[in-house]
């Protein structure tokens, strides 16, 4: 009779199951139970089970740090992996490489996880909310520099109020270090002191294009900034954790450039406005001082008392030529304010650079700022007040050469 040992006999089995194929890489769905995450050393083990049956799993922290979501008891998943027995405790076990959730996205389920909490913490709540100024005279961009969101953010507020100056942040808002970089830069502007408004934001995308604006780290940033910010990530229909933390939502980039500024040119409509609205108010104002008088002059008590009239008369004529003047000052002092506005609007249009006798260079449809720029050969368009004229760089000289 051979006798041989326990570690003999657990060393053998394992060497079978090593052996098998099909176990070395397997999907096996159940639902979890028994489920344990500690968080020291980053496994998690749990029971992986059926209506039959059920298997133990393993996965290791190098694996379990990749996962989107947060596994719990009673969720379904499908787990990839192989099968292996534990020489120690003669214990055969699944040792899980991935997991997905069965029937819904990873991403889906990590998104309700992290809303559902922040939700709780009141990081949603309005009363958190800050307005967004009326009239900003420095907005914070933190997107990408390259791309059309940052060129329709930049191109909607120079044409609705060029008031404004823009810092804009360069900031990765895609891939695995997104996250920390939109975190990083919304940090920055709130630093600065001075930006009154903050856009955060990208185009649009997928929910894993979007991913980075559902982090945690980037919706604690959000909350904790103390300048007003305003989130615009993707198109319409999308939504992030960002735009639920934000002071403010925008469906768009372009659309959350507009609600940073007011447009320029129905306030100076608005001045107008009320410049006209002022003077007619002066005017009914003195009417109807003036209908009072007439009516207590011609009081039948007071008919004899012609000359304490005719007093009461002359200080009111008095008065009316005063405070006609006071008000038709404060018009005019208004009126100036608008001219000196209308001013500053129009020394910012290269219209009127234009229309002193020069001319924009443009070159594959870009202004040309500076002769590094350009090369001989180069063919460019020039701009001027009444046109356009195609011409070629035939030399370019730089200054001091």
């Amino acid at each position: 009779m051979t006798v041989i040992s326990v570690s003999q006999v657990n060393t053998y089995i394992k060497a079978l199951l090593d052996e098998a194929a099909p176990l070395r890489s397997i999907y096996i769905c159940g639902e979890i139970s028994n489920f344990l995450h500690y968080f020291k050393s980053g496994h998690m083990y749990f029971t992986l089970k059926d209506n039959k049956s059920q298997i133990k799993a393993v996965m290791f922290a190098s694996y379990a740090d990749k996962l989107k979501f947060v596994p719990q008891n009673g969720m379904k998943v499908v787990c990839f992996g192989r099968v292996c027995a534990y020489e120690k405790d003669g214990v055969y076990q699944l040792y899980v490489q991935d997991m997905q959730p069965q029937g819904v996205g990873s991403l889906t389920i990590a998104f309700e996880q992290l809303k559902q909490n922040l939700e709780k913490e009141g990081l949603f709540d309005v009363s958190h909310k800050k307005p967004i100024p009326k009239y900003p005279k420095k907005i914070g961009v933190a997107t990408s520099n390259m791309g059309a969101a940052v060129e329709d953010i930049k191109n909607v507020l120079a044409r609705r109020y060029p008031l404004a100056q823009v810092v804009i942040v360069p900031t990765l808002v895609q891939g695995e270090s997104a996250a920390p970089d939109i975190a990083k830069s919304v940090k920055y502007l709130d630093s600065l002191g001075d930006i009154d408004t903050i856009i955060v934001g990208r185009g649009g995308g997928s929910i894993e294009d979007l991913w980075a604006f559902n982090t945690e780290v980037v919706a604690r940033a959000v909350y904790d900034c103390n300048t007003p910010i305003i989130s615009a990530v993707g198109h319409e229909t999308d939504y992030t954790i960002c735009d639920f933390v934000a002071d403010l939502r925008a469906p768009t980039p372009s659309a959350a450039a507009e609600l940073a500024v007011p447009d320029y040119k129905n306030e100076l409509i608005n001045i107008n406005n009320l410049s006209i609205s002022l003077e007619k108010g002066i005017d009914n104002f003195i009417k109807c001082q003036e209908k009072i008088i007439n009516d207590f002059k011609h009081k039948s008590i007071l008919s004899n008392s012609t000359l304490v009239f005719e007093n009461l008369s002359g200080n009111i004529e008095h008065y009316s030529h005063r405070m006609n003047y006071a008000f038709k000052n404060i018009v005019y002092n208004k009126e100036r304010e608008l001219v000196n506005s209308v001013a500053k609007l129009e020394m910012l249009s290269p219209l009127s650079v234009i229309s002193r006798g020069y001319a924009l260079a443009f070159k594959d449809n870009k202004a040309v700022k500076n002769v590094e720029e350009l090369s001989k050969g180069d063919n460019v368009k020039l701009r001027f007040i009444d046109g356009f004229a195609n011409a070629t760089i035939d030399e370019v000289i730089a200054n001091g050469k």
